[in-house]
């Protein structure tokens, strides 16, 4: 089964958003950090989706300027296409309500997180610079 997503990567002043998940069943994704995002629904662009999910999860309003990238990964109980936008925020005030934590990392720092396996491709083109 394919699960098809959306992730935000969100800048504000050279840094980054990058949110950490609560308990997961996949204790492989638990308490590990992303790039915030979800699930597409139907009838629903993807780039208002990622509107949506972080208006829900962090009450963060954002802009999606372009697409950065796609990530297919297989974890072991299932597979993720994850569609990545570059996106900004003018006002970086986070209100959590699915994730345990954030930070806002400049580049250089990204790789210094523990981040669930599909998201490790996105911080590390960050950190060669390639925005």
């Amino acid at each position: 089964m394919t699960v098809h997503v959306v992730a935000a990567i969100v800048e504000h002043k050279n840094k980054f958003l990058c949110v950490q998940r609560g308990p997961h069943s996949f204790g492989y994704i638990s308490y590990k950090y992303e790039f915030p995002g979800g699930k597409v629904e139907p009838n629903e662009t993807e780039e208002s989706a990622l509107v949506r999910e972080l208006k829900e999860e962090l009450s963060l309003d954002i802009t999606v300027k372009q697409h950065f990238m796609t990530v297919n990964y297989k974890y072991p109980d299932f597979d993720l296409q994850m569609e990545c936008f570059i996106c900004h925020t003018t006002k970086p005030k986070i209100l959590l309500t699915e994730h345990v934590a954030y930070t806002w990392l400049t580049a250089s720092e990204l790789l210094s997180l523990d981040w669930v396996a599909a998201d490790i491709p996105i911080a590390q083109r960050l950190v060669e610079g390639d925005l």
